[in-house]
């Protein structure tokens, strides 16, 4: 796991061919606004989270984000005990984020 700044999240998301975004925010959360092509699973859900995250792909990078960072971080220490190799935590989250939005209702 890393802990990155918007910054340096976003430029190495940027150039990244093999990244998936992942926004661990509540439903209510997401109705706010989205980083676009984000996939979407609260980790509020407990051992759902850990199921449907079990399913993703570990060959993949994946850019993890939540409200202010704190979720997201666990998310991806727990990604890391799961197997997956590279999860980059969004310091400061979706609150400090400048880069694009979709407006979504789930």
């Amino acid at each position: 796991m890393a802990d990155l700044k918007e910054h340096d999240w976003a430029n190495q998301l940027a150039s990244d061919n093999n990244a998936v975004v992942l926004d661990v925010r509540t439903l209510d959360e997401v109705n706010h606004g989205i980083i676009p092509d984000a996939l979407h699973i609260d980790i509020y859900r407990g051992q759902g989270f850990i199921d449907e995250i079990q399913q993703l792909d570990k060959t993949k990078n994946y850019y993890v984000y939540c409200k202010v960072g704190g979720r997201s971080g666990q998310a991806c220490a727990l990604m890391n005990q799961l197997g997956f190799e590279k999860a980059y935590n969004l310091l400061g989250g979706f609150s400090n984020w400048t880069g694009k939005v979709s407006s979504i209702k789930l």
